[in-house]
């Protein structure tokens, strides 16, 4: 993910590259009949050449692209510079088709959230969007302005918004990180039924990443969740057969995987058994 860095030295090189290399006669040889090259630039191995790095300031001196986000009244420009909107392959098919001609360099994003195009924006330009992760924790850095509980699921809708236009624009990095975000986020039944609702709505079947976390969490907790929002969740599973279909597989693998351990271990368990029911 984007926050996170490689400290680690390289494999084979010295970990104090400013100490002396005590070399024996062969080495010295060796080092001579290199320096004797005409003076010539050091060898590399076969396809070990450094590709040049791309400074920030040729990013920052690239042509500016205008996003129209939104539409009517909630129409919004934005702007961004085309070297970091092009890190995306979807913004690169969109650019090239700009000439230099003079014309606008405009992009349509007319269907598309204006806090989650702003997250990908700052994503971009900073490595990170706003809540960040604390460091070596599963918690979201504080923001007074929210509660601390998500009582309505928008803070787990923000970073779904995220993860679906990073999966648009194919930034797997931004992707990666909004749904490690996701789980960071204390949210009540009526939120997680929202979230759900929208990640079975814009994700495809086949995106297990965030789909399967989802019909787990409703397998292992529907029994006391769904007292709290009993009419919420009974509309999901009508609106959505695939959310109903993903939770019930769940639990009926569980409950066969329980059966089958009673037989394994016959002595670990009551003849007959009925999971409690919780009253919260």
């Amino acid at each position: 993910m984007a926050e996170e860095l490689n400290d680690d030295p390289v494999e084979g090189q010295q970990s104090n590259p400013g100490a002396d290399i005590e070399m024996g006669e062969g080495d010295e040889a060796g080092a001579s009949a290199g320096a004797g090259n005409n003076g010539a630039e050091l060898a590399f191995p076969e396809g070990g050449e450094i590709e040049p790095r791309t400074s920030y300031i040729s990013y920052l001196t690239s042509p500016v692209v205008t996003l129209l986000v939104g539409t009517g009244e909630n129409e919004t420009l934005l702007t961004a510079h085309q070297a970091l909107l092009t890190q995306s392959p979807w913004f690169l098919e969109a650019c090239a088709a700009f000439t230099d001609d003079g014309s606008p360099r405009q992009v349509d994003l007319a269907g598309e959230e204006l806090d989650a195009v702003g997250c990908f924006l700052e994503f971009l330009y900073t490595g990170n969007y706003f809540p960040r992760k604390l460091p070596g924790q599963r918690i979201l850095e504080p923001d007074p302005s929210i509660p601390a509980v998500d009582e309505t699921g928008e803070q787990l809708l923000k970073h779904a918004r995220v993860y679906t236009l990073a999966e648009k624009f194919g930034v797997e990095k931004l992707r990666s990180l909004a749904s490690s975000k996701i789980h960071c986020v204390n949210s009540t039944a009526k939120g997680e039924i929202a979230y759900a609702r929208y990640i079975y709505q814009f994700t495809s079947k086949e995106d297990t990443t965030v789909r399967a976390p989802v019909a787990n969490f409703w397998a292992t907790r529907s029994h006391t969740l769904r007292a709290e929002a009993e009419e919420e969740f009974r509309s999901l599973c009508l609106e959505f057969p695939q959310f109903g279909y993903d939770v019930l597989t769940r639990v009926l693998d569980e409950k066969l995987k329980r059966e089958r351990n009673d037989k394994l271990h016959p002595g670990s368990a009551s003849g007959r058994k009925r999971a409690r029911h919780s009253n919260v």
